[in-house]
């Protein structure tokens, strides 16, 4: 199996797992439960729209969600929305239920949950439904250049 995350990490030889599993249905809590990793050790790819068609997209734990406000404060915008499934594909160049961060079609800046950070192995998509990169969050952090920030709801 290979498709553009794993060639992407393969080329900056960053290391990592693959996880397959059925994909019945999109999200990190099916995912989770699939592979019976911890819902909050498996990471969610989010698709936001920061104004003006400025985009980002934002890695956070499964089990938590996202606050547009604290997410607006750290990027110094006004205001966040996630956008639509068709523009979340037309970006990334990934079907909705397998967006991966890694080897997207734009070059956009990636916000990084700070609680994803606090595991030693994640579980985030691989670019393609069902399958998943078992991989360390501070190798993803370094080569996504993520800003590091709190943007899950308390």
């Amino acid at each position: 199996m290979s498709t553009r995350a794993i060639q992407f990490l393969k080329q900056k030889k960053v290391p990592f797992e693959v996880v397959r599993y059925d994909h019945a249905q999109k999200g990190a809590k099916f995912a989770a439960r699939a592979t019976g990793y911890p819902l909050e050790a498996t990471v969610k790819t989010l698709v936001v729209n920061l104004g003006e068609k400025h985009y980002s997209l934002v890695l956070m734990s499964g089990d938590k969600q996202l606050s547009m406000k604290l997410l607006a404060k750290a990027c110094g915008v006004k205001r966040a929305a996630l956008v639509d499934i068709p523009t979340a594909e037309r970006i990334t160049g990934y079907l909705v239920g397998g967006i991966s961060p890694f080897g997207i079609k734009k070059k956009i800046p990636v916000v990084m949950d700070e609680g994803a950070l606090g595991f030693d192995k994640i579980l985030i998509n691989a670019g393609q439904r069902g399958a998943m990169l078992m991989m360390d969050p501070a190798d993803i952090r370094k080569i996504l250049a993520c800003k590091v920030a709190k943007v899950a709801d308390p």
